[in-house]
């Protein structure tokens, strides 16, 4: 499937076909997992109405280390096997990512303070997060940073790669250091710890961020591609025209004859 997509011509029709159907299911799923969740779910019994920031903390956390996860992949597809679409989706995931990680750290900020009586600690996560939020940041800035493009893609796929360390660092920061944060509480070996009448809003808005990222990945790489195609004629376009410059002349399409 992958080696099938390569071509940016039938990525081009393929995304073209699946973008509107991502993007109405995007539109009904996520819609409907916020109106579950911060109407119809009832407040915790311990958080009260200030649980409701979980459905979209929680989430976000998770798409932010998916996304940066997606990145680290891709970008060593593109290293690697030299995939010609993997470092578009790379460089059009990471705006996408940094701000799901924003999102995360806002919500949890403001999830802290009732909870905690702090808007900010240095939490082994939240620290972690933040580190996060750098790299995605550091990853844009150095594929930006570049007049070559291929020296800019390159040094973003090394740190991308690099930043893969912090990752089991987010997952695992509850269970290695003292951490105000909670256990896992989903994806455990003795199942989900949260009651179903929050678990399943929780579920529903997951998958409804997931689609979200999809859809806008699929969006930036078909603007990135026609952009990069765009800049191509119009190189083309001065590389036509110059030598004519040159000659005094105009030029002329192939095969039309010059009227006098």
């Amino acid at each position: 499937m992958l080696s099938r997509l390569a071509n940016p011509a039938r990525f081009m029709r393929v995304s073209g076909a699946v973008l509107p159907w991502l993007g109405l299911i995007t539109g009904i799923v996520l819609p409907a997992g916020l109106a579950w969740a911060l109407v119809i779910a009832p407040p915790d019994y311990q958080q009260g109405e200030s649980v409701r920031i979980m459905f979209i903390h929680v989430p976000s956390a998770w798409m932010a280390s998916s996304v940066y996860l997606f990145i680290a992949v891709a970008s060593a597809v593109a290293l690697v096997w030299r995939h010609p679409l993997a470092e578009v989706a790379a460089q059009a995931a990471a705006p996408v990512g940094a701000a799901f990680t924003l999102v995360c750290l806002a919500t949890g900020s403001l999830w802290g303070r009732p909870m905690w009586g702090a808007w900010w600690v240095w939490d082994a996560r939240l620290t972690s997060v933040l580190v996060l939020f750098f790299l995605y940041l550091g990853y844009i800035a150095l594929v930006n940073g570049f007049d070559d493009a291929n020296r800019g893609a390159k040094a973003g796929s090394l740190l991308a790669l690099v930043g893969v360390v912090n990752l089991p660092i987010i997952k695992f920061s509850v269970d290695w250091w003292n951490t105000l944060h909670q256990p896992a509480s989903i994806v455990r070996l003795g199942g989900p710890t949260i009651d179903k009448s929050l678990l399943l809003p929780l579920l529903v808005m997951i998958i409804g961020f997931m689609l979200l990222f999809g859809w806008l990945l699929l969006l930036r790489m078909r603007t990135a591609l026609n952009e990069r195609k765009l800049r191509a004629l119009r190189l083309h376009g001065l590389a036509v025209s110059a030598p004519a410059a040159r000659g005094g002349g105009v030029a002329e399409p192939a095969g039309v004859a010059v009227r006098q």
